[in-house]
């Protein structure tokens, strides 16, 4: 396993007043342990397909096809759609530098897109800039009901038919959706299919965003010539402890669960992942919605917060040095010691720091890294670390699944459905009403 998990500095036992005190981590994994029985039902009766994704392999060829064809003769390739119809796929993408400051700009052909928020300025001044003959949109909505992806595809079509482009969609699009349900409506279907727009089909038994290591996540890896089984198989790394059969704490997301469970008990209500890494920087964000919209619900749950490092050391880390004590952190770094440029020894003592003389950068960030996990933990502040050496594909893949593992078993044992959203549902039919009164 690629993933090193580490709760030391999360106790009371070694950081004092602060901590977590051993009682309450005890109930908490006899919480989880139950929740992981009814993982074990899932997974044996099918119920929660999510758990079968690491071992499929017969869908991989049709997504690899998917992105031959969009890669063929493409100088960009558009993903249309939002929330967990994107954040999956930015995370694996951030592998091949998409949306890393400065590296992003020269990424392989073809230019990638996920454009996710939907913004009047921002999609009108791409439309206008995009070649759009050669240009590849894929519209991404489970339901195909999307407000959001709805408007994007109708305006990209609307742009093909005003620059003389109105035969091109069915050679141009490709559409991912759940498949028709028999006397139901899916819009984005009834948008594109009469245009001869092909679609893939979104897994009915997985929301969008679980989708990662489904098509919905899968397909723009495989267009940036990520190796898509490896994603697979360290999701499967990530949940061979529970198909083993291990106890809950020696199953990594089951004790993450657990920690998460008894901090917030312990009025530490407010969870931080600050990842040092900027190609963990999407998973940041990915991981704020999973938790957030999974475990939300009936007054309970803790509030997501993604950070940066060594970036948010500066804006951030006063605070949680020194405000309130009422969160628990995760620091997560990589093997970057030893990487990058090294630092001039004359340069170094000029600049008034011999001690950077033949260091690299990644010592400096994989230093600041344990010292910010250590300096958090030396003031109460409960600290969980983990780490990963080589940050791959199969380490990727493993990471997005032990955090899936650890929501879903969260909400079992607090008694939420971590699949539904009804909040969020209410604020979308209204926004619609609102949309459809305005002049």
């Amino acid at each position: 396993m690629a993933l090193q998990q580490t709760i030391d500095l999360t106790l009371a036992s070694n950081i004092g007043g602060g901590g977590l005190p051993g009682q309450a981590l005890e109930a908490a994994l006899a919480a989880v342990g139950k929740a992981m029985k009814r993982i074990a039902e899932d997974d044996e009766t099918g119920q929660l397909p999510l758990l079968h994704m690491p071992r499929m392999t017969d869908d991989l060829d049709s997504v690899r096809d998917a992105a031959a064809w969009l890669r063929r003769d493409a100088t960009d390739v558009v993903f249309l759609g939002t929330g967990g119809s994107s954040l999956g796929g930015q995370t694996l993408a951030q592998l091949k530098d998409y949306a890393v400051p400065g590296a992003g700009r020269f990424t392989e052909s073809p230019r990638v897109h996920f454009l996710d928020n939907l913004d009047p300025v921002t999609f009108d001044h791409i439309l206008h800039k995009l070649p759009l003959s050669s240009t590849r949109f894929v519209t991404i909505s489970k339901s195909g009901r999307t407000g959001e992806t709805l408007m994007q595809a109708i305006a990209v079509l609307s742009a093909l038919e005003k620059a003389g482009l109105k035969a091109l969609p069915k050679e141009i699009f490709l559409g991912l959706s759940e498949p028709r349900k028999a006397g139901g409506k899916n819009a984005l279907r009834d948008l594109l299919e009469p245009e001869g727009v092909r679609f893939l089909e979104h897994h009915t038994g997985i929301g969008g965003r679980y989708s990662v290591l489904t098509n919905v996540g899968l397909l723009p890896a495989a267009v940036m010539g990520l190796d898509i089984a490896a994603i697979r198989q360290g999701a499967g790394d990530a949940y061979a402890p529970f198909r083993n059969g291990a106890e809950t704490k020696d199953a990594p997301a089951a004790l993450g669960a657990a920690l998460n469970i008894a901090m917030a008990l312990e009025g530490k209500n407010i969870a931080v992942t600050m990842a040092y890494a900027d190609r963990l920087e999407r998973f940041t964000r990915w991981w704020v919605q999973l938790w957030a919209e999974s475990i939300g619900k009936d007054g309970k749950g803790s509030q997501p917060v993604a950070a940066i490092g060594p970036v948010d050391q500066h804006s951030q880390l006063q605070l949680y040095l020194g405000g309130p004590n009422d969160k628990f952190f995760t620091v997560m770094t990589t093997g970057v010691a030893g990487q990058g440029p090294v630092m001039d020894a004359k340069l170094a003592q000029r600049a008034g720091e011999p001690g950077f003389g033949g260091k690299r950068i990644g010592d400096l960030v994989a230093a600041q890294g344990r010292a910010t996990a250590e300096t958090l933990a030396k003031n109460g502040r409960p600290t969980r670390q983990i780490h990963i050496e080589t940050l791959d594909e199969r380490a990727v893949g493993e990471l997005l699944m032990h955090f899936m593992l650890e929501t879903i078993l969260t909400g079992y044992a607090l008694g939420v459905d971590p699949f539904d959203q009804p909040a969020v549902e209410e604020g979308k039919i209204l926004a619609k009403e609102y949309l459809s009164q305005a002049t």
